[in-house]
């Protein structure tokens, strides 16, 4: 099977363009937002990065960020199985650790604002198991991938065409 094809040997449907290249059109914008995802992961596991930036772009539907994340993931030697099973980590939290599972509970909780705020009880899970230069970091992380995802959803950035590692 190639990206052509699916199964039967049936064509795929077309891709879609993309509506905006921001990063040409906002060079000054794309190069600030590397800034910051180049200053959040030095405090991060880049382990638990790579999860981050998949469940955020996850929840966000982002299919280019998840395209790039879930690959750079791969290539650093995360497991396929814990990837796939990123989208129900409730159900399957014996493949995370006590830390993973904060740090995603985390990401939930800052992608998805619909009480206004992120829970104390999340947080303070978090805050348990991070030191706070660690804590800001990883907020960080989320905010970044959070902005990233924005921009891909919005500009209907492409999937399918990264290469891992390139970025």
């Amino acid at each position: 099977m190639t990206i052509d094809t699916a199964s039967k040997n049936e064509v795929l449907l077309t891709e879609h363009s993309p509506r905006l290249d921001w990063m040409k059109a906002a060079p000054e914008v794309f190069k600030a937002m590397l800034r910051l995802d180049t200053a959040a992961k030095n405090g991060v596991d880049p382990a638990l990065l790579n999860l981050v930036k998949i469940r955020a772009s996850q929840i966000n539907h982002c299919a280019f960020c998840l395209d790039m994340h879930s690959k750079d993931a791969l290539l650093a030697g995360e497991s396929a199985e814990r990837i796939i099973q990123l989208s129900a980590w409730t159900e399957s939290k014996h493949f995370y650790t006590a830390r993973e599972i904060a740090g995603i509970e985390l990401t939930e909780a800052v992608t998805v604002l619909t009480d206004g705020f992120v829970q104390n009880e999340v947080y303070q899970r978090a805050a348990a198991l991070f030191s706070e230069s660690e804590l800001a970091h990883l907020i960080a992380a989320i905010v970044a991938i959070n902005a990233f995802n924005r921009f891909g959803v919005s500009t209907r950035m492409v999937p399918g065409h990264y290469t891992p590692g390139s970025h």
